[in-house]
């Protein structure tokens, strides 16, 4: 686990490592960038989890269970809001339902942290959840990045959770027929690093009329672009942070 930068969470905690390149909002991931950086300074977990292809690294597709991290989370004593498996995907294919039962159980143990854990397999994570507990401190959401994913949505619908969310970033595209029933929380972003794609201000702008017509909670990360810093992330002369009321 380590502290991070990302806006709308305290910590990174990774006992999964590695992914799969499943959908355009993957296509300039950073977590492939990290991974192979990781790599390249030795550092075992994540040893042949990218190649090069193209002059940046891809995902290989190979994925690996680290279960010495499972015990990580208690040893932080101070309250945290932790983003599980920003390396990975803790909802793919080649992590097994009993595998998620383990992580289950740990963040089960640590009620004083609030987990956030963001999918593009809600289908997936519908289906595994459904055995397992509903925890009050475990946010569930996936990530939707064009109309062309609008389904994500459906499926995190059938979730049962303390809060639901979707994360718009990268946006690359409209969702201006985004139905946000039953979501609690919607962060929205541009693509960020290199060769990053523009987000266009009319999509952000359909995202926060919808947040106010479903009463979901619009938290704005930022414009993006290859400097993300600075384009800052003000949306309407203002800083969104809005967080979901949990139950």
């Amino acid at each position: 686990m380590a502290d991070t930068s990302i806006e709308w969470t305290d910590a990174s905690w990774n006992p999964v490592a590695g992914c799969t390149v499943l959908s355009p909002g993957c296509t300039n991931c950073y977590a492939m960038r990290m991974a192979a950086r990781l790599d390249a300074m030795g550092m075992e977990k994540y040893r042949g989890l990218t190649r090069k292809s193209g002059g940046r690294a891809k995902w290989t597709g190979k994925v690996r269970l680290d279960r010495a991290a499972l015990s990580v989370p208690a040893k932080w004593r101070k309250p945290r809001r932790i983003f599980v498996n920003s390396m990975s995907d803790l909802f793919h294919d080649a992590v097994s339902p009993q595998f998620v039962e383990e992580v289950w159980s740990v963040m089960q143990s640590t009620p004083w942290h609030t987990y956030q854990i963001l999918t593009k397999r809600p289908d997936r994570m519908a289906a595994i959840t459904a055995k397992l507990p509903m925890l009050s401190n475990v946010w569930l959401g996936a990530s939707v990045e064009s109309s062309d994913y609008l389904d994500r949505i459906d499926n995190l619908r059938k979730v049962n959770a303390t809060v639901r969310f979707i994360s718009f970033e990268p946006l690359l595209g409209s969702v201006m027929d985004a139905d946000l029933t039953g979501i609690h929380w919607a962060i929205v972003g541009g693509e960020s690093g290199p060769r990053s794609r523009p987000m266009m201000k009319e999509w952000v702008d359909e995202i926060e009329a919808a947040c106010r017509e479903f009463g979901t909670a619009f938290f704005f990360k930022q414009w993006g672009g290859v400097r993300k810093k600075a384009t800052g992330r003000t949306y309407r002369d203002q800083t969104f942070d809005e967080m979901p009321l949990a139950n």
